[in-house]
């Protein structure tokens, strides 16, 4: 492996984590993770937050792109 196939390795990591973040960025301002069905318990200075309805809906969503994807193989 050379130093061509390292920087080739590391320009698409940085593009692929610059792109996942700017989807989680997209999500919180659309109001994913705040849904009905999240669970949310405040007490005092302590905040619990299970996202059980975003999780359900993300499953669902990457299992369906997934099976599209890797349908033809």
């Amino acid at each position: 492996m050379g130093l061509t196939d390292i920087g080739r390795w590391l320009i698409f990591t940085g593009l692929g984590l610059a792109a996942l973040g700017a989807v989680f960025w997209l999500a919180g301002r659309v109001g994913f993770g705040g849904l009905p069905g999240d669970i949310v318990v405040r007490r005092g200075n302590f905040t619990f937050f299970f996202p059980l309805a975003s999780s359900l809906i993300l499953s669902l969503l990457l299992t369906l792109v997934l099976n599209l994807l890797f349908r033809g193989r």
